[in-house]
């Protein structure tokens, strides 16, 4: 048996804090964002020593899985916003909760930068909540404002309809959603009238 390259001991610590990342990012569900590190060996499958020698503390894990999960919603977002077309604002905003919901439902991480900011991210520590806060809003939140052209909290009331049914996912253990409704249901909170 031939030791492990150099790139190879790369790919696997990168699939490996991968792994960690996905477990603790659902261990943060099961267990109501109250795990700790041992939980998150249990979900992953690793041992503790493994999960503990890539994240000494439970806030370094929940710092990466809301970084990783802003990385892939910017991305999301970036590319959304490029592909928008001259559609019909309701059709383009249709499409962006599509979009979202699609993407939270495979991905735990991106879910949970919109389920914590759907709390203000109250469970981090307060330098961590502010800066969260403000990538949040300036990358996310202020972007979709101004391609909804609504300064209103419409935009809340839209994001807390699709955050709150694609809860059901990860809290009640439903595994299919009805998009076609949710997004519905999400458009008329945006374009109701006040």
């Amino acid at each position: 048996m031939c030791p492990r390259t150099k790139e190879q001991n790369e790919l696997l610590r990168l699939q490996r804090r991968e792994q960690i990342l996905d477990a603790a990012a659902r261990a943060y569900f099961r267990t109501g964002g109250s795990f700790d590190i041992r939980d998150v060996a249990r979900e992953a499958e690793l041992g503790y020593g493994t999960v503990y020698h890539y994240y000494p503390n439970r806030h370094l894990l929940i710092e990466d899985v809301l970084s990783s999960g802003f990385d892939r919603c910017e991305q999301a977002m970036e590319e959304w916003a490029h592909s928008r077309g001259d559609s019909s604002n309701d059709k383009q905003l249709s499409t962006y909760c599509r979009t979202l919901l699609g993407m939270w439902q495979s991905d735990p991480r991106a879910y949970l930068v919109y389920k914590m900011a759907s709390e203000h991210y109250a469970g981090l520590p307060e330098k961590d909540r502010h800066v969260s806060k403000r990538r949040f809003m300036e990358r996310l939140y202020t972007p979709l404002q101004s391609i909804a052209r609504r300064e209103d909290d419409s935009v809340d009331h839209m994001l807390a309809v699709l955050v709150g049914c694609c809860g059901l996912r990860y809290y009640a253990g439903t595994s299919d959603l009805d998009v076609d409704r949710i997004v519905r249901l999400a458009i008329q909170a945006i374009t109701k009238e006040s």
